[in-house]
């Protein structure tokens, strides 16, 4: 099922949060709260926060009508939001924010992304990507390593493996591609998001982001 809507209910005491559940679940099996909802929305706790997760907008809608109508049923008080998930932002936005429909709209949502994750980087000194080689034997990895490390690129480096770090995807991206382009065909190179990494000077067993 798709989860691309959130509606999220924040209750003020976490004491309310297991009552409210319960009543939820015994309301969900009433004939029309079943018709009006069915299977179609998922439900996670977070401490004094419930999130209910649905594929479209009318059912997260209706999901919100539902906890509404059980809370008030018991006396319970809660905040409630709705939001839209934004792919290229890769964030929760409310449900007022338009998606971007343009070129333009699209270019910059994904601007956006870049720079959050930039300040995130360039705030904790730690790389939040990471372009990933493999090479064929040891010593070329010690090779490209060495190259690398000539440029001034902070290189991790274990066997035949190299490890190095970036801002943001697009940075990734584009240093996987220069990569890429040195590389034998033997060699496969991938970038992937990962938990931040200290950097410790310019030492080869941490790596940093340039400022």
């Amino acid at each position: 099922m798709a989860d691309d809507w959130r509606v999220t209910v924040t209750f003020r005491d976490e004491a309310d949060v297991q009552q409210a559940i319960q009543s939820v679940r015994e309301h969900e099996v009433e004939d029309d709260a079943r018709s009006r909802l069915g299977h179609r929305v998922a439900m996670s706790v977070d401490g004094p926060v419930v999130f209910l997760y649905a594929g479209t907008e009318d059912t997260a809608r209706e999901a919100d009508r539902v906890v509404h109508e059980v809370l008030a049923q018991h006396q319970l008080s809660a905040e409630f939001t709705l939001d839209r998930w934004h792919p290229l932002e890769e964030d929760w936005e409310d449900a007022g924010v338009p998606m971007p429909d343009t070129t333009e709209q699209q270019a910059a949502e994904h601007q956006r992304l870049v720079d959050a994750e930039t300040q995130q980087s360039l705030a904790a000194g730690q790389a939040g990507w990471e372009v990933r080689v493999e090479l064929p034997s040891h010593h070329q990895a010690v090779q490209l390593a060495e190259r690398l490390q000539a440029e001034g690129r902070p290189v991790i480096r274990r066997w035949k493996y190299l490890m190095l770090g970036a801002n943001n995807e697009d940075d990734a991206s584009a240093l996987a591609e220069a990569i890429g382009q040195e590389i034998s065909a033997k060699a496969s190179v991938h970038i992937q998001a990962v938990p931040f990494v200290e950097f410790v000077g310019g030492k080869p067993e941490s790596w940093g982001v340039p400022s």
